[in-house]
């Protein structure tokens, strides 16, 4: 995200201009029984006189924070998870939530949320887990060849691999940059089973690409989630959604892409585009939060730091590029979702805020087929993030309309 803004600037300057004929709007199995949901957007009255209570909130601490060892081709991360859920007996439904993929994606997005379900789960009992993508958040950021089948890729492995003990709870898999200091053998781990389990019970909440890359491995039949809700969904990357994807374009992306790869150039070029507070706060004022006023310098510092890490440019490199995109096209964007129909129920939260284009591919989706639910609320890009309870809220209702939950 803050990466764009700047580089778009450049590309701007290029001697071929986009033409309309380049320009494509943006953005960024076992059949299931469920009710019919009517399809509505609910009226949302936005007050940006009234602070977020992104920054009201207490700190949401996790119950549990684990790595898991992902082993992908030649490449081992160590990738970032945490638990949240409450002190409860019996079966329990499981909640996988998924940061937006950005150059500051975070699990720190979807706390709010998780605090305000699990308080709202009456009957219910929810436990959910938000994972950091591999390159990102607090998981490890090895130089690799990052693009959607990666990233589609690592969804499956953890869904279908990552596993929890008869109790309940994961098994503790440090990183090892832990393991020395702790005495600890990598890989150590309790009795197991899938959090795709038999009864079907997982939930996957995933906002922007994160929501696409699950919705496209789902259509696969590579995970079977029992729901779906897509928050701000997107599928196209911040250079291709202005400047399309023509040959001439791809040489150019692959030119910036290229240099933020390497050591020297590429550290200087993140420097300025990413790694600083006034880019940061620049790109969150201007289109990813709605509020201004909820871009304080504690919380833009707090993303900044999750740019300084070694190896952060790899993943933004790929993403503002359009290797992370999962389809190429509105039209594959939507046959996405219609290859879900009567399958897996979907929730599509879109935005009053969100930018114009963002915006329009979100609303594609009111009457798509496939899509079981569609609603709008404040915010922008990460409405989760910003209006946590009201995404919330929308959630919970979703869940109650599917799964006969009792509040």
């Amino acid at each position: 995200m803050a990466m764009a803004s700047f580089a778009i600037s450049i590309f701007s300057l290029a001697t071929v201009a986009p033409t309309c004929k380049n320009y494509r709007p943006f953005l960024s199995q076992t059949t299931y029984s469920f009710k019919s949901i009517s399809i509505r957007a609910s009226s949302t009255s936005l007050d940006y006189s009234t602070p977020s209570s992104v920054n009201e909130q207490k700190a949401f601490k996790p119950t549990k924070t684990n790595y898991w060892e992902w082993k992908f081709k030649d490449n081992v991360i160590d990738v970032y998870y945490e638990e949240h859920e409450h002190e409860s007996t019996g079966s329990q439904k499981n909640i996988l939530m998924m940061p937006t993929i950005s150059d500051v994606s975070t699990v720190e997005e979807w706390r709010g949320v998780a605090k305000d379900i699990l308080e709202r789960s009456g009957k219910l009992n929810l436990r959910a887990t938000i994972v950091d993508w591999p390159g990102l958040g607090f998981s490890s950021r090895p130089k690799m060849d990052y693009d959607a089948d990666v990233m589609e890729n690592f969804v499956v492995d953890f869904i279908n691999e990552i596993s929890s003990s008869v109790g309940g709870s994961f098994g503790i898999i440090f990183p090892v940059s832990m393991c020395g200091t702790l005495g600890l053998n990598m890989g150590t781990s309790t009795k197991r089973k899938s959090l795709s389990s038999i009864e079907n019970d997982l939930l996957v909440f995933g906002g922007g690409h994160a929501a696409t890359i699950v919705v496209r491995a789902a259509k696969k039949g590579l995970v079977k989630p029992k729901a779906i809700a897509a928050v701000a969904p997107t599928w196209a990357g911040p250079l291709p959604i202005v400047f399309g994807r023509d040959s001439s374009m791809q040489t150019r992306y692959g030119l910036l892409r290229g240099i933020l790869r390497t050591p020297g150039a590429g550290w200087m070029m993140y420097n300025m585009l990413v790694s600083n507070e006034g880019a940061i706060q620049s790109q969150y004022k201007s289109h990813v939060y709605a509020n201004p006023q909820n871009v304080t310098p504690a919380f833009v510092q707090s993303r900044y730091k999750l740019t300084t890490e070694k190896g952060s440019r790899y993943v933004p490199a790929a993403f503002l590029t359009g290797l992370l995109d999962p389809v190429n096209s509105r039209d594959e964007f939507l046959e996405l979702f219609s290859g879900l129909e009567g399958k897996t129920p979907i929730l599509v939260v879109s935005t009053e805020g969100s930018p114009k284009r963002s915006k329009a591919e979100m609303e594609a989706l009111r009457e798509a087929r496939g899509v079981s639910k569609f609603v709008k609320v404040a915010g922008a890009l990460l409405p989760h993030e910003e209006y946590p309870s009201m995404v919330a809220e929308e959630l919970y209702k979703f869940l109650q309309e599917n799964f006969e939950v009792n509040a």
